[in-house]
């Protein structure tokens, strides 16, 4: 199945009767700053206490092992999987220590509220939903539904999750639009399962093919049909 990018996609979308716009969630409606704050900060400084290791060496040693298992396997993904792996104990305090960073984009609030108002609206993250709970906690309510590949699907966001989503929303994939930050598992993935598929991208490093705002994507879906 051919891909559209982005811009193609603009003059069919009022066509294809959309019903629900997903978004990805880190990189896409929140910043990365948690995620960082706590698989580059708190993992590695809990393994340095735990293991009586300089910060040094244990951020070595943490960095060597994700880059081990690669983020292409779902345990990258699954916080449990870490710390049980590296034996840190329960995740919830660590997760706790760094809610301090959650931060949502500057549009985010005002793209959900207006597109609301015209569509159903879904999370699809490849985040733990024990994360998710945290990282949504001022937006969820705009949404009907919070999907994340790791807690629900046991995969990756692969093509056939994007189709479970359908099925579990009751709409066919081309009633989808689908908004993510990653190049693979958002725009190409969902665009493989024959969802209105959109790349964003805040560094603007693929103009040609990606939206650089979610304000964009309201823009276009709102606009006069």
């Amino acid at each position: 199945m051919d891909i559209a990018p982005a811009g193609m996609l603009v003059s069919t979308v009022a066509m294809k009767g959309v019903k629900i716009v997903s978004f990805d969630a880190e990189g896409t409606m929140v910043t990365t700053e948690f995620s960082h704050a706590i698989w580059h900060e708190a993992i590695p400084k809990l393994c340095a206490a735990t293991r009586g290791l300089d910060l040094s060496d244990a951020r070595q040693l943490v960095y060597e092992e994700y880059d081990r298992v690669g983020q292409h396997r779902l345990e990258w993904y699954d916080i449990e999987y870490w710390f049980n792996y590296l034996g840190l104990g329960d995740p919830e305090p660590v997760i706790r220590s760094c809610l301090g960073a959650i931060a949502h984009y500057p549009e985010v609030t005002e793209v959900l509220t207006a597109l609301a108002t015209e569509y159903r609206l879904v999370v699809s993250s490849c985040t733990p939903r024990e994360m998710l709970h945290f990282l949504l906690q001022d937006i969820e309510p705009y949404f009907v539904r919070v999907f994340s590949a790791v807690s629900h699907f046991k995969q990756l966001k692969n093509p056939d999750f994007y189709l479970w989503i359908c099925r579990e929303m009751g709409v066919s994939p081309e009633q989808v639009i689908h908004i993510g930050d990653n190049w693979e598992f958002d725009f190409i993935n969902s665009g493989l399962a024959g969802m209105n598929a959109f790349h964003l991208d805040r560094s603007a490093t693929r103009e040609e093919q990606s939206l650089e705002s979610l304000t964009q994507l309201a823009d276009l879906l709102l606009s006069p049909r």
